[in-house]
């Protein structure tokens, strides 16, 4: 018969797991306390969570959840870090802690219903952050308007020069 500590601590991490949309799996193993508190407060500027649990308690909140795939990725030290805000930013933040301390392995991750691999985590790194897309696609949205405008606005200032222009060479003639 499970102990109610570990059926609420299974609780908890599917209330985790639903909430977010994204969920990136990391080895932590050898990173000295400091350097897990940088990690969660870097983390926390994204809008992430870096949650340690224990591993058995996790897949057992897997299994209930029905995700598949990542069972491999749930072995030894691990944590599970619950993105409920920018997928890439938060990933973004993981990659440049893992550059500067190596002992925090990315394993992979899950976007959604997708299972990532550790490479497609690092693509997802290597996006630009949300702010500078939407103001990539504002701009392409804006330049054809603007083109439109400059033309429509050309139709009278051409005319007024054209007819100023006839004015003048009735005058001289």
């Amino acid at each position: 018969m499970p102990r109610p500590e570990k059926v609420q601590a299974v609780a908890d991490i599917k209330t985790w797991w639903e909430n977010s949309e994204a969920v990136f799996i990391t080895e932590y193993r050898g990173l000295t306390v400091r350097q897990m508190a940088t990690l969660r407060r870097n983390l926390r500027k994204t809008g992430a969570e870096y949650k340690v649990v224990k591993m058995t308690l996790a897949k057992l909140a897997v299994n209930e959840l029905g995700v598949a795939g990542i069972e491999d990725q749930l072995v030894g030290p691990t944590g599970l870090t619950f993105a409920s805000g920018d997928a890439a930013a938060t990933a973004k933040a993981l990659r440049d802690f893992s550059t500067e301390n190596d002992r925090l392995v990315l394993k992979g991750g899950l976007l959604g219903p997708v299972v990532l691999a550790p490479e497609q985590v690092a693509r997802l790194a290597a996006i630009e952050p949300r702010e500078v897309l939407m103001a990539k696609i504002a701009g392409a949205m804006q330049a054809p308007m603007a083109k439109a405008a400059r033309l429509f606005n050309s139709f009278p200032r051409n005319a007024a020069s054209m007819f100023g222009q006839l004015l003048d060479k009735k005058s001289a003639a």
